[in-house]
Parts: structure tokens; C-alpha cells; sequence
């Protein structure tokens, strides 16, 4: 795709890869999907001993097709997705939509307008729906990007890692 097209791909740095999927405890067996695989820069580097799959709406395996069970999610989530109403944040669209098919958790990488959509409401959501916490964030800096992005690794069960305060004042 050009970047003139209505969906411009960010493909994420191939050397940056292997250092976030590090940081996600996986374990020997886990069903791992990635569910946006673009060139492949994380499906190419997940662990051989995880079961690894997934999808690409560009070479015709979409996402809310695959139904196949899911211990991890690891993927760069498309940003912006179009709807009806114009384009949209989709990170926590996309988020909520596997809080439910997940066994153990989801590590996206987002950017701050990404990280800002997970608002109190939101998370307190996450946790009492789908017992899914924030268990860690990685920083990193992509320069072709022109900016930080943080690499969120959200985990089933409690954790104390962070909080929140729902309402507005």
C-alpha cells in the first residue's frame, strides 16, 4: 500500500520485535495469535515452542473469523479502523474484543493516543468484565514514527500495578 491509501500500514521495526515479545511471560504450549501480521515483524519472532498463528485481512484471514482458542494476543493493532461515523481510535475496541477470547492476556503496542483511550471507566471495565489488568509497559522510542509508543502487556488476574479513579471531577 502507498501512504496516500486509506489505510497506511506502520509496520513495526523487525530488530524492535524480539525485544518486546521478551517481555511477555509465555510459556512452552501457549496458543499465541497475531491477529494483525502485517509483514510479519512479531508473528516472525514469537517463540518456537508456542503454538503460533494468525491473521491479515490483506491476504484474506480476518480477525473476527479466527475461532480457534487464544492463551496470547501479541500484536501492533491498527491505530485507526473506518466506521460509519469516520475513522476511529480502535485500540480499546480492539482490546475489549479479545478481553473475552483470551486465556492469559494481550500485549499491543500503542502510541499515547492509544494508551490515552484507556481511560478509568474503561479499565475498571477490563477488570470486573474480563479480570484483565495491566501487568507491565514498555517505552520505546521509534524514530521512523517520530515519537514514543508504549508496549502494554495486559495479564488475566489482579494486579497492584496501577490504579484508577472513575468519574470526572
Amino acid at each position: 500500500m502507498q501512504k496516500d491509501d486509506a489505510y497506511y500500514f506502520h509496520q513495526t521495526p523487525d530488530s524492535l520485535t524480539p525485544k518486546l515479545i521478551a517481555e511477555v511471560p509465555l510459556e512452552s504450549g501457549d496458543r499465541v495469535l497475531e491477529p494483525f501480521r502485517g509483514e510479519g515483524s512479531f508473528f516472525n519472532h514469537l517463540p518456537t515452542d508456542t503454538v503460533n498463528d494468525w491473521c491479515e485481512i490483506q491476504d484474506g484471514r480476518d480477525f473476527k473469523d479466527y475461532t480457534e482458542p487464544i492463551d496470547w494476543v501479541v500484536s501492533n493493532p491498527p491505530f485507526r479502523l473506518e466506521c460509519k461515523t469516520g475513522r476511529v481510535n480502535s485500540f480499546y475496541y480492539i482490546l475489549e474484543y479479545y478481553a473475552s477470547r483470551v486465556n492469559k492476556g494481550i500485549a499491543f503496542l500503542g502510541n499515547d493516543y492509544c494508551f490515552s483511550s484507556l481511560t478509568p471507566k474503561r479499565l475498571d471495565e477490563l477488570q470486573t468484565k474480563y479480570n484483565l489488568y495491566i501487568d507491565k509497559i514498555v517505552v520505546c522510542n521509534i524514530k521512523k514514527w517520530c515519537g514514543r509508543y508504549f508496549w502494554i502487556i495486559f495479564k488475566k488476574g489482579h494486579t497492584t500495578f496501577y490504579k484508577y479513579i472513575v468519574g470526572s471531577y
